[in-house]
């Protein structure tokens, strides 16, 4: 590789800078792109031998040199902050406060009085000032910047990292690490025609991923955080990389190496699975799958760390994916080095050839993908599947449990088959059951030759379903995380910050949790739970100081939205329930079995959300028994 830093023009043809043998790109920088009148130039010249060019070596130089050119024009600067230091201290309160500690030195009370009550008139000024700054962000439509002044204004303080822990970070990237002794082989089912037909991408498609690029991330283990601000310049070059890429059907080592973070899951771990990995991977290779994305989703195609490649790539190749991604969705699982970094210390780099990595843009697809034949054997059962979470949920009649057993059994074997772990400690089952007590028999389900626990409740993407389907423990959840939201929006209101933002952030904060799926729990809550969640709206209206919506009118307007949308999607599975009558004015009621139904509803009418297809069978039967693992 071998790169040459110029001044260009455009009088000056691409002939006059060509090398003899070599691949030469340029980048001119144009006078609207970098302020000057004339343009940096970049020369990138390909090494090749035999005609094979090393995609490793041809990517870290390029990386390499970006890093090198941007730490050539940039300056770090180290600020000291101290944990007392108010977001409006500026540089008018310092002096007034320093004046008001040498009076006090001093030792003359009038001298000293007269400094406090310019300080005081200062910290006033500056908070006024500050207050003025924020709401400035809000008019010019920066959200950033207003959340980042209300969060100094509110001291909120985010979870701390933990930077040192009992634990080594080499144990946890152990930990986090899973190896397969087995070598498997990828074995192309489409024809040969086919089989080595790259993928192509333009300068204009690279150009704008990077120009949406997101500059306030982190930038991963390559460093490069110019994409966005050069991306009239890299585009042409990161072109030929992922084009050199997907003709190779190789991903080059730098591109998928990986840094993981360690977050507790709780406030204090006490072992290595209380730790969750959060995964730092280049931005560049960010870009680059969303490429890849929009290619396989293009076609109408039908998170774990376990995950086989070779039976990952198998199953792709059996819905039809071509030969030429599933080679490049295969290299790009193997051989990646993987890091533990905890605070300063960093882990020893290990090469993993199992899982799927988690923070990048294919994981959420190829686990999709590779789960899609995890289904039910029974029309009457349904699995949930959301991310790495499933639910089973089995509907019993006369005591005949065997479906259900059946089912479990059936879905540890897919998990053993398909070499993911079923944590049975991490399991519970509900049941469901409005039956005379004399004849409730329940016998424990067994995973594993572990038993699953028996819960009362459990909590379902974040609403806490109760085995009497009443919402009494889901309605405290939601109204203890609500007052402590309200105190937020109090120290917004001594700020005496403008009406419009503090409406915002009780909307963005505080009513977001009230209504959380609200068409689901709302309509069996009793009065005292709906006058419980409306005190809360009560509330926030006297610190706001003006009109808030009320729940009750929240679940009205979501319910019609709801059933607008399921009327618009015939794919819908609840679309079949819509049925105008012959005048054509009105839906026909939903015909049940009792008037329970009608008279207690306790999830949305019609089904609309996965809970709700539970609730509809359980309604409709006796008995039901849903299983949840985590």
């Amino acid at each position: 590789m071998i790169f040459t830093e110029t001044w260009l023009n455009n009088n000056i043809p691409s002939s006059a800078i060509e090398l003899g043998g070599r691949s030469v790109y340029r980048a001119d920088r144009t006078a609207d792109d970098s302020g000057k009148r004339r343009g940096g130039g970049l020369f990138a010249s390909q090494a090749t031998l035999d005609s094979h060019t090393d995609m490793d070596s041809y990517t870290s130089s390029v990386l390499d040199h970006i890093n090198t050119c941007f730490d050539n024009v940039t300056t770090v600067k180290h600020v000291k902050c101290f944990p007392n230091q108010k977001s409006w201290m500026n540089s008018e309160v310092r002096p007034l406060l320093k004046a008001r500690d040498a009076a006090f030195k001093s030792g003359s009370a009038e001298e000293y009085n007269r400094a406090r009550s310019k300080l005081k008139r200062g910290i006033r000024k500056a908070k006024l000032t500050f207050k003025h700054h924020i709401e400035e962000h809000f008019h010019n439509s920066d959200p950033r910047r207003m959340w980042k002044g209300i969060q100094a204004i509110t001291d909120y303080k985010p979870t701390a990292q933990p930077t040192s822990s009992a634990f080594q970070p080499t144990e946890l990237n152990h930990c986090f690490a899973h190896f397969d002794q087995s070598t498997g082989h990828f074995t192309p089912t489409t024809d040969s025609a086919t089989a080595y037909s790259p993928l192509s991408i333009s300068t204009m498609y690279v150009y704008s991923v990077f120009s949406r690029v997101d500059a306030c991330k982190a930038a991963g283990p390559d460093g490069i955080r110019v994409l966005r601000a050069c991306a009239g310049q890299l585009a042409q070059l990161f072109t030929d990389i992922f084009n050199l890429s997907l003709a190779q059907a190789t991903v080059p080592t730098c591109l998928k190496t990986t840094t993981i973070v360690p977050v507790p899951k709780h406030s204090a771990a006490k072992c290595l699975n209380d730790f969750c990995p959060v995964a730092l991977t280049p931005i560049s290779m960010k870009c680059f799958e969303k490429l890849v994305l929009n290619h396989l989703t293009a076609h109408s195609l039908p998170i774990a760390r376990t995950v086989l490649p070779t039976v990952l790539i198998t199953k792709l190749s059996e819905l039809g994916i071509c030969t030429s991604p599933c080679r490049y969705i295969l290299d790009f699982l193997t051989n990646r080095p993987q890091s533990v970094k905890l605070g300063n210390q960093v882990s020893s780099t290990l090469i993993l050839n199992t899982g799927i990595p988690q923070g990048c843009v294919l994981s959420p697809l190829l686990y999709s993908l590779f789960t899609h034949d995890c289904a039910p054997l029974y029309n009457f059962n349904i699995f949930i599947k959301y991310a790495d979470d499933t639910t089973v949920v089995g509907q019993i009649d006369n005591n005949n449990e065997s479906a259900y057993r059946e089912e479990i059994r059936n879905l540890a074997a897919w998990c053993a088959t398909n070499n993911l772990t079923l944590n049975a400690t991490k399991t519970e089952e509900l049941i469901v059951d409005f039956r005379k007590s004399n004849s409730r028999r329940h016998l424990p389900v067994n995973i594993n030759e572990t038993e699953v626990e028996r819960v009362s409740s459990f909590k379902f993407l974040g609403v806490h379903i109760s085995e009497d389907l009443t919402w009494q423990q889901n309605k405290s959840a939601l109204v203890k995380k609500a007052h402590q939201r309200l105190y937020f929006l109090r120290s917004l209101k001594k700020s005496h910050l403008s009406l419009g933002i503090l409406t915002s952030f009780y909307r963005c904060i505080t009513e977001s949790i009230l209504t959380n799926s609200i068409t689901v729990w709302y309509g069996g809550s009793t009065v005292c739970e709906r006058k419980a969640l409306q005190r809360v709206v009560k509330t926030a209206q006297r610190i706001t100081g003006t009109q808030l919506p009320a729940i009750e009118h929240l679940h009205h307007s979501r319910c019609l939205r709801r059933a607008h949308s399921i009327i618009k999607d015939s794919s819908h599975p609840s679309h079949k329930q819509f049925n105008l009558l012959p005048s054509r004015r009105r839906y026909r009621n939903l015909r049940t079995r009792t008037s329970r139904f009608w008279e207690r509803p306790r999830f949305f009418r019609p089904d609309g959300l996965h809970p709700s297809r539970v609730g509809a069978a359980v309604l409709s039967e006796n008995i039901s028994r849903i299983l949840h693992t985590i």
